[in-house]
């Protein structure tokens, strides 16, 4: 069984956007591992493995327009089931 079950992925779209404080951010809050945090001021791709995917979309949420959400079943995808 996988520590992190949940490949969650969204994009960020806001102002005064900062990879550094949003990397700080999940490394002191969220539980996970996988962290991808890229892009400029205005765009953020989010790329995270964790059990709460809420947790990410709850934070992210506050900085911005959230969009192209995807929360994958890690677990799921390791046993050959869809969905």
């Amino acid at each position: 069984m996988l520590e992190f079950r949940y490949d969650t992925q969204l994009l960020i779209e806001g102002n005064n956007l900062d990879e550094d404080v949003i990397t700080e951010y999940f490394t002191k809050h969220l539980e996970g591992d996988c962290l991808l945090a890229v892009g400029d001021e205005e765009l953020i791709k989010i790329h995270f493995h964790t059990n709460e995917p809420w947790k990410v979309l709850e934070y992210c949420s506050t900085l911005g327009e959230i969009y192209d959400i995807v929360v994958e079943d890690m677990d799921r995808q390791a046993r050959g089931l869809h969905g």
